[in-house]
């Protein structure tokens, strides 16, 4: 890994400037130059095709570095974290021997075309169409693109497109397929690049095309299957998002450090202050965290057995996003009128995070994505247990009574964690009992939704927030435990900040899910749903704020 990273670290040190980038809109090519000879490129491009063949963990590291400049990790991300990600989870070993050797040293740039004007989250109404041409060798393509990063650049493109199909019942439908188009095909032109609030040097555009002929054989997958490869590629790229975001910060934090222990006000020290240091714990916890879930879903992915860790890598994205947005305008903060300034990077720090909450799903869509997921599950075996019950199974009928009278009654919970032969170190405990009490309950609370609101449960999206805002709590107690643990036990240094930083996430994260569970419950007195909907309806109807002026009068 060093062997990465130092070279790396060094560039960026030296040759960014991203004062430059943000200023004049573009990623100089002597930039560019010095990532592609890095092997930037094709870092997870596997060695045979010509790049570096990084694992997921790898990935991650190297992300902490290139975030450091939003516009070089945007557009790298674009290139392989989707614009490329198709041609190497679902291309054909011709498909790769073709385009991969190029876009891994950087020679061709790739673009992820999905995004059109009538469509954002709502990817399955795209209407860009293929029509297979009469020889059956290839489709003409039309349609246009919107917010392509790396659209003006790139010279390979993964576009989906509406095609006919036959289903297995012999109807004639609209199915989304995936293809490699190359720029040379003709028929791609591209729009002026959009002037972005942040990530400024990133080529970002409109990408047109127009009688494009794509032979058949660029098919990514199956005609017909491009829905699937456009969320297999979205979801598998999310969770470097985490490391990302989490090396953007540790900078902030040293930067802000630096001032606050030598600016002074009041005959003090900045960082004298509560309300400075509260600051700083904000950001380290922050920041540990969103280490603690990327690396520990990065591993997983990295795992031979690894199915599907989508939902992982969403709650990943959501947490790091967010807390990314958080911690900057905090170190924003400490500096104060400094940190407004052009002068000074913080403010583009702040600018360039923004797009971290929108793009690569936003993050209200995932937060349904993540709560409709596990429910789905959650659902499976409280429907099965239904059943038993129809039966007749007493057995099962009284195992669900005395549960219900447990739970009322106050249970102890004990899933193994803490104690004896518990798997959290002794400085851990307290948490890890949170963490316990917290799944069980948060079991509880899952089966009284399903029950209540049954299939009806998709249409209820403030339901819906609180129980992703909790599984990814409890997705995040779970990473920061397991890498607090792990610190302790191997002898890391610093691991008894580690362990503060731990339990303190835990803590407020186990008020903040007690609390959440307290909303969801039936007739809540903490539940304004009903409240929300009503004033949200009034102020949609009228297209505006109504309330009267404080200073309106009535005489």
């Amino acid at each position: 890994m060093n062997q990465f990273v130092g070279p790396v670290e060094k560039f960026f040190n030296e040759e960014v400037d991203s004062r430059k980038i943000d200023r004049d809109a573009k990623i100089p090519p002597e930039t560019l130059k010095g990532l592609k000879d890095l092997g930037l490129f094709g870092m997870q491009i596997p060695e045979e095709y010509g790049g570096l063949g990084l694992s997921n963990t790898m990935y991650a590291r190297l992300g902490e570095i290139t975030s450091l400049d939003g516009s070089i990790a945007v557009t790298l991300a674009a290139h392989q974290a989707i614009g490329l990600k198709g041609i190497l989870i679902a291309g054909t070993d011709e498909q790769k021997a073709k385009y991969l050797p190029r876009l891994a040293s950087g020679e061709h740039i790739a673009a992820f075309c999905l995004t059109e004007p009538g469509s954002g989250s709502d990817a399955a109404s795209i209407q860009t169409r293929a029509t297979l041409s009469e020889d059956g060798k290839h489709f003409l393509l039309n349609g246009s693109k919107v917010w392509i990063s790396n659209g003006g650049i790139a010279d390979i493109f993964t576009v989906f497109a509406r095609t006919e199909v036959v289903d297995k019942d012999g109807q004639l439908k609209d199915k989304i397929t995936a293809f490699i188009v190359e720029r040379e095909f003709g028929g791609v032109t591209h729009g002026k690049p959009e002037d972005k609030l942040g990530i400024r040097g990133s080529n970002t555009c409109e990408v047109h095309f127009e009688n494009t002929k794509v032979p058949i054989e660029n098919v990514i997958g199956e005609v017909g299957g491009g829905f699937k490869v456009a969320m297999n590629i979205l979801n598998s790229g999310r969770f470097s998002m985490g490391s990302a975001s989490a090396g953007m910060i540790k900078k902030l934090i040293e930067l802000a450090a630096e001032y606050a222990c030598t600016r002074k006000q009041f005959n003090k020290k900045l960082s004298d202050f509560g309300l400075i240091q509260e600051k700083f714990c904000i950001m380290a916890v922050k920041a540990y965290i969103m280490e603690s879930m990327a690396y520990l879903t990065a591993g997983m992915m990295d795992r031979p057995d690894c199915t599907d860790c989508s939902m992982e890598a969403a709650m990943v994205k959501v947490f790091s996003s967010e807390g990314a947005w958080t911690c900057v305008s905090e170190a924003l903060q400490i500096f104060g009128g400094l940190g407004y300034m052009k002068d000074y990077p913080y403010e583009r720090y702040l600018r360039d995070s923004r797009i971290l909450l929108i793009f690569e799903g936003t993050n209200e869509i995932l937060r349904m994505y993540i709560a409709l997921t596990g429910m789905q599950y959650a659902g499976k075996i409280l429907t099965d247990r239904i059943k038993e019950i129809r039966k007749g199974n007493v057995e099962v009928a009284l195992g669900e009574f005395l549960n219900k009278l447990r739970d009322t009654m106050g249970r102890k919970v004990d899933l193994g964690l803490v104690g004896d032969r518990g798997v959290v170190h002794l400085s851990l405990q307290e948490s890890g009992k949170k963490l316990e009490e917290n799944i069980y309950y948060f079991g509880t609370t899952v089966r009284g939704l399903l029950s209540r609101f049954g299939k009806t449960i998709v249409e209820e999206q403030l339901v819906l927030k609180r129980v992703a805002d909790i599984v990814i709590n409890l997705y995040a107690m779970t990473a920061a435990i397991s890498r607090a643990s792990r610190s302790i036990s191997i002898g890391l240094r610093n691991h008894d900040h580690e362990v503060l930083l731990t339990n303190i996430f835990c803590t407020e994260a186990y008020f903040k899910n007690n609390y959440a569970m307290a909303q969801l419950e039936k007739y809540a007195d903490e539940n304004l749903d009903d409240y929300i909907k009503k004033a949200a309806k009034h102020i949609l109807e009228k297209r505006a704020y109504t309330c009267s002026h404080p200073l309106d009068r009535t005489f």
